[in-house]
């Protein structure tokens, strides 16, 4: 290591969950050893977007509770990740949050990787589905058996005026906010589940603190 990295301004970027997946391209072309792990943390969406806001820290979290969902105490596999964004990619900050979803899932619009042969095909697995448009929806299937996990962003949940330090000792806790996903087939009316989830905003941002709501 050459002990150089980025300098943070906030602290509490390092506090946000990392997420872990299997790389078996990775694996194959010697980047890393075989039985190693992709770990992705929130300051690698920062870096992808070049800042932290709402639609940034969304697309982390939601890509994070949508691989949850899907492999509960399984390690996700890279690559092997379906995306479909609901509306096109104009559609409010679907296009960022898109971005961040394919950094972290492998999955890529028509300029992703090929693939060698039929293998490690990343093209073409997130899509935008501009006639099923339904605002910060997002649909992940797993390609392996089909499951699927539809998650909706809600950051109008977020409130707009706040004393800050009335919520700085809760902007860490967990138990603050709430997320919300299907477990099943996300076409079948299964019912809702809650899953707790929040950290803390960055400083620009401290009149909105950035509990997310999916």
């Amino acid at each position: 290591m050459c002990g150089i990295g980025t300098k943070w301004k906030q602290p509490f970027y390092d506090d946000v969950e990392p997420i872990k997946l299997k790389e078996p391209l990775a694996e194959f072309l010697g980047a890393i050893d075989e039985g190693e792990e992709f770990i992705f943390t929130y300051t690698d969406a920062i870096k992808l977007a070049g800042h932290s806001c709402p639609a940034v820290s969304g697309a982390y979290k939601i890509t994070q509770k949508a691989l949850k969902a899907l492999y509960n105490n399984e390690i996700p596999m890279r690559g092997e990740i379906g995306v479909k964004v609901l509306g096109s990619v104009d559609n409010g900050a679907n296009g960022p949050i898109s971005q961040v979803i394919s950094l972290i899932t492998g999955a890529a619009p028509q300029t992703g990787f090929a693939g060698l042969g039929d293998k490690f095909v990343r093209r073409k697995k997130l899509i935008f589905d501009e006639k099923n448009e339904e605002p910060n929806a997002f649909v992940f299937t797993r390609i392996d058996n089909n499951k699927s996990v539809k998650i909706t962003y809600h950051p109008e949940k977020i409130p707009s005026e706040v004393d800050v330090s009335e919520y700085k000792e809760k902007l860490l806790d967990p138990d603050f906010s709430y997320a919300y996903f299907k477990d099943e087939n996300f076409d079948q009316k299964s019912p809702y589940k809650e899953v707790p989830q929040c950290w803390e905003s960055p400083k620009w941002w401290l009149q909105r603190p950035q509990c997310i709501g999916i």
